[in-house]
């Protein structure tokens, strides 16, 4: 009965011939007494299906219809359909029409909630006038990045107008393994936290780019903690390079890490030993700022 019901939703999320659905799920009667604790956090099976929905779409190219999603997710097509109105309701979804067939996809609003916990992160205020007068000292970009996943997140950067402007923008999102920021990090990670990530080295465009290869990158990240700092030299792409140094919060753990952005050719000798000691100052004051003591293990 209930399959023939959720086949009658169309792919444009119409539900007019779609009946009235109980609750999923009743409401509790009575919240959870302080004194007798869960084993385990409660979850909402709603809001894990939305967030299925959601970052299906994100993740296709070209928008696909209710069938296919719902195909896709396992969800139900009317609860597709419920979610996706809801979705294009507040903006985080829209739909092309092409003939009678609905293609939905995922808008730039999420875009947008990214940007606005870039702003708001205080990793990325901490250390700006530091950074703005490496920068202004250098002639070049300074930024700070943050491991997610297996990828280095943008979320500060000072760099003066006349500079050449690399790309280098908030929000920019780049393989950890590709980034002397993400390898900053990586080489302070504690080793469950780092095994994981082996398995999604990557490949570059540069023409020093070479093929994944785990034990070579633990050798790196070895000399990453010898150093105290990383040097990516045209392997994410040509000409330019980049130093990073890493900072810790206040349990000596690696918080992410600021780095300079150059051409290759101008990160060697005397230069690069500028470079290696601004990244080093400018860490080591966020590390002080995020509560990090001299000599804390890290």
């Amino acid at each position: 009965m209930s399959r023939s019901r959720q086949e009658s939703v169309s792919d444009d999320g119409s539900r007019s011939a779609y009946p009235q659905m109980p609750p999923e799920e009743p409401p509790a009667r009575e919240r959870p007494r302080p004194d007798r604790p869960s084993p385990t956090r409660a979850s909402s099976p709603a809001v894990g299906r939305a967030l299925t929905v959601l970052e299906t779409l994100v993740a296709e190219n070209d928008g696909m219809t209710l069938t296919t999603l719902a195909r896709r997710t396992g969800i139900p097509l009317a609860t597709c359909a419920a979610i996706v109105n809801t979705l294009e309701e507040r903006g985080y979804a829209a739909r092309r029409v092409v003939g009678r067939s609905h293609f939905w996809r995922a808008t730039f609003r999420l875009y947008g909630l990214g940007a606005q916990l870039v702003r708001k992160a205080d990793v990325s205020t901490v250390a700006r006038d530091e950074m703005r007068a490496l920068a202004d000292r250098l002639t070049m970009p300074v930024h700070i990045g943050m491991l997610t996943g297996s990828s280095v997140v943008y979320v500060a950067k000072e760099a003066g107008d006349a500079f050449i402007q690399f790309n280098t923008y908030l929000g920019k999102v780049s393989p950890f393994d590709l980034t002397a920021l993400g390898r900053a990090i990586a080489a302070y990670l504690p080793e469950d936290e780092l095994a994981p990530l082996l398995s999604q080295l990557t490949t570059g465009s540069g023409p020093n780019a070479h093929a994944p290869d785990p034990a070579a990158f633990l050798r790196d990240l070895e000399k990453v903690r010898q150093d105290g700092y990383a040097v990516e030299d045209e392997e994410e792409q040509a000409d330019i390079g980049c130093v990073a140094a890493p900072f810790f919060d206040n349990e000596g753990r690696v918080a992410g890490a600021v780095g300079v952005t150059g051409f290759a050719r101008d990160l060697h000798g005397d230069r690069l030993r500028q470079v290696v000691d601004g990244v080093l100052e400018v860490a080591g004051q966020v590390s002080m700022r995020l509560g990090h003591r001299s000599g804390q293990a890290d």
